[in-house]
């Protein structure tokens, strides 16, 4: 996943640090990214969301909020209102450059501000949000002890995952302030639901007030036992997939015409997991599909192996042309099943004086229909004139560059 490196001027001038990550292949829509309160651009949860959506072919636009991770400014002079402005200056960022964003995602109280923000970026078709509260002011519950110390003093220094930050009273009461009932109730925009029912920081009824909130087109997926920053690879993948899948539904993706030398188009591997084997594997922006080794082998089994994906390009190939060939003829074929196993073998099992190893695929085919003994066997001998099998039984040649 190419990924560019760059900075942009928030709400207060201060430079915040984005990474904008590219499609390998065609730029077909473009996503902006906000991440969760006191957290960062880089979390695992935006770091795989943005890998599985470029594999797509959208870009994502991912960045640190004023004073957080790599950016400029001071956290203690921010507010809900700034992060919302930063996030209206993220996607004035993308239209400058001629990619403004159709997609906007929301991490926690992240996805509270891309909300509120939401209206004024008119280039956005759909909204999604994870673990996000209904109410903004929600976020207070993590510094609770420090509420009246903040009121007293004007702010206060408190503890959050490890890190210290200052708390602001004009932080706490621009939170509070937020309203996101009525921005929810003309959105205008479809609206993506992710939450899960375990989420200990944000409980799932702010999933169902946001819900109930806003107008369709709307939908809700539950998250199941991940936890609030979604910080399971497994969890990660899950939601990934989800909002790839939801966003193709509303996002205008239209594919270039495929390469020359490439009719069928450029299906597109990226490593999914690099202390694994697990793969993602895109063919243009609407199928997707993972690949891996069993446990076994060190990968994780959430996929088929490179064989098993072999293995199945024959046996679709032999069904399709089977089909084909039964409704030219008008056949009465019913249904058609094709089973097939990989091993490697010496080459003397299937020929004679050669001892060298070859690939054996066993194919079992069953056709379902009332046809005649005939009809039966000059389909099976069709079955051999699939062209994957022909690929595979004849030669098949790979030019391989380094990019």
């Amino acid at each position: 996943m190419p990924t560019e490196q760059i900075t942009f001027p928030g709400h207060s001038g201060d430079l915040l640090a984005a990474r904008l990550d590219l499609p390998a292949g065609p730029h077909l829509a473009t996503a902006l990214f906000a991440h969760c309160f006191t957290c960062s651009k880089d979390i695992p949860a935006a770091r795989r969301i943005s890998e599985r959506l470029a594999a797509m072919g959208i870009a994502v636009l991912r960045f640190d909020f004023t004073g957080l991770g790599h950016s400029q400014g001071e956290f203690g002079n921010t507010t809900f209102t700034s992060n919302v402005g930063d996030l209206l200056a993220a996607a004035d960022y993308l239209s400058r450059r001629g990619i403004a964003p159709t997609l906007l995602i929301g991490h926690s109280l992240g996805g509270a501000a891309i909300l509120r923000a939401a209206p004024d970026i008119t280039s956005a078709k759909a909204v999604v949000t994870l673990g996000a509260p209904f109410d903004p002011g929600h976020v207070t519950h993590n510094f609770a002890d420090s509420l009246d110390t903040i009121r007293t003093d004007g702010s206060a220094l408190v503890n959050l995952g490890g890190r210290s930050f200052t708390i602001t009273d004009a932080f706490v009461r621009d939170v509070a302030a937020a309203q996101l009932e009525p921005i929810l109730a003309h959105l205008k925009k479809a609206l993506l639901v992710l939450h899960a029912p375990r989420d200990a920081r944000v409980d799932i009824s702010n999933a169902s007030r946001i819900f109930e909130a806003a107008k369709h087109p709307k939908s809700f997926v539950t998250l199941d036992d991940a936890d609030h920053l979604i910080s399971r690879p497994g969890d990660a993948e899950y939601a990934a997939t989800v909002i790839a899948a939801w966003a193709g539904r509303y996002l205008q993706l239209t594919p270039p015409a495929p390469p020359i030398g490439a009719p069928e188009g450029v299906i597109r591997i990226s490593e999914a997991d690099p202390d694994g084997f697990l793969q993602d594997v895109q063919s243009g922006p609407f199928h997707h599909t993972l690949a891996d080794e069993p446990m076994a082998y060190g990968g994780t089994n959430r996929g088929m192996s490179p064989y098993g994906f072999v293995a199945a390009g024959l046996g679709a190939c032999t069904s399709m042309t089977i089909r084909m060939y039964a409704r030219r003829k008008g056949w009465p074929l019913a249904n058609v099943r094709v089973e097939v196993c990989h091993d490697k073998v010496h080459a003397q099992d299937a020929a004679p004086c050669t001892d060298t190893r070859i690939d054996l695929f066993r194919r079992r085919i069953t056709l379902d229909g009332p046809l005649d003994a005939t009809q039966r066997q000059r389909l099976l001998e069709i079955a051999d004139h699939c062209p994957v099998h022909r690929t595979l039984e004849t030669s098949a040649r790979v030019v391989t560059e380094l990019v």
